[in-house]
């Protein structure tokens, strides 16, 4: 017979266990979110290794092999097209800066005038928004600094969970007693098929968007249409948030190369339908209609996970998220924390629904009698 806990000791076991977890996880991340980034990349190239075995009948250790080489090619190339338009846009930076200057003349005039702001206090808010971006400019240098570390590990980390895959999952059996291991890999079958559609579809809504938004941006005859386009489609992940940025970034290198407002509005319209059409066919169709994570844990988990691993929590949360929902999904005792990451919102709660039930019961013995 199985020891009831009181729920005060319940929860503080839970609590402690949690800030256990946070701690390690900030403190390991130079280690883990490399390892975060293979597990994806292992799991969206798992598919191709089992073809290449079974289909192009290679061996294991090839096959493996020619998939990771695959993969790091498509992300150099990906890459070096990133870094030629980087530096196309580094060039035009005194033009940029002094269209900056102009234009921050204009906003300094408009406010002293308009608003009653003199011009030193305006240096004076401009000085305490620079001191404050400091910390943020730095995290960012330093976690950039620690992606390209991460990826050189990306190959070997993702090389290594593809060979030892029979390995972990035989782990995951023997963790688990006898009488459950038809369950644990029904689970398991389940959960392996479903992460893998999950991040396909994450993959291929990604580079429909990259490619939407840099046809519009060419079409408009945007500066640097490329570059902005995939930036706006890697901060398409981050829900809310990313989407204004990725409309803000364009919309400012169009006012920075361009006169008239004509472009910016155009833009602000090309990317408004490229958002509908992601959110209403390519998430439903493409990425999974089963694997939803509502608005509130969406802006909650990306801010925490901006709070705990910088620029590359934010994009990992989303798809990391989707992942324990899936699972959360498949497991009996996890289901309703499955329900709580999901969009469906029930009509009522259980509370009203045991109310009405009541008034009905009482209602028909007061028949009765």
């Amino acid at each position: 017979m199985l020891k009831k806990y009181p729920f005060y000791l319940k929860s503080t076991v839970v609590l402690f266990g949690l800030i256990l977890l946070t701690y390690a996880l900030f403190h390991l991340a130079d280690t883990l979110i490399p390892l975060a980034f293979s597990v994806m990349l292992a799991i969206l190239l798992n598919p191709l290794t089992n073809f290449l075995v079974k289909k192009g009948h290679f061996p294991h250790v090839v096959s493996i092999s020619v998939a990771v080489l695959v993969a790091m090619l498509i992300l150099i190339g990906i890459g070096l097209l990133l870094v030629m338009e980087v530096r196309g846009f580094s060039d035009q930076l005194p033009i940029f800066q002094k269209k900056l200057a102009e234009m921050g003349s204009k906003a300094q005039a408009f406010m002293q005038q308009h608003l009653g702001m003199d011009r030193n206090q305006q240096q004076q808010y401009l000085h305490e928004g620079k001191t404050a971006l400091k910390p943020l400019l730095a995290a960012t240098a330093s976690s950039a600094l620690g992606g390209f570390a991460g990826f050189v590990l990306l190959p070997i980390y993702t090389f290594l969970f593809l060979f030892y895959k029979a390995l972990l999952l035989n782990f995951l059996y023997e963790v688990f007693a006898e009488e459950n291991e038809s369950s644990v890999r029904k689970i398991l079958t389940e959960t392996k098929s479903a992460i893998q559609q999950y991040m396909f579809g994450l993959l291929l809504e990604a580079i429909i968007v990259a490619t939407l938004n840099s046809v519009a941006l060419l079409i408009l005859g945007v500066k640097y249409a490329v570059l902005l386009g995939v930036m706006g489609a890697l901060l398409n992940v981050i829900p809310f948030i990313g989407g204004i940025l990725a409309v803000l970034i364009p919309v400012v290198i169009a006012t920075l190369t361009q006169s008239g407002i004509h472009t910016q509005v155009a833009i602000c319209i090309a990317y408004a339908i490229i958002q509908f059409t992601d959110n209403h066919f390519l998430i439903p169709y493409v990425v999974s209609s089963k694997v939803k994570i509502n608005a509130l844990v969406s802006i909650i988990i990306v801010f925490l996970g901006g709070s705990l691993w910088g620029v590359s929590g934010m994009f990992l949360s989303i798809p990391f998220t989707g992942v324990l929902k899936i699972i959360f999904d498949r497991v009996p005792d996890l289901k309703p924390w499955g329900k709580l990451l999901g969009t469906e919102v029930p009509t009522q709660h259980k509370g009203q629904f045991r109310q009405i039930s009541r008034r009905i019961g009482k209602s028909l013995s007061g028949k009765k009698n």
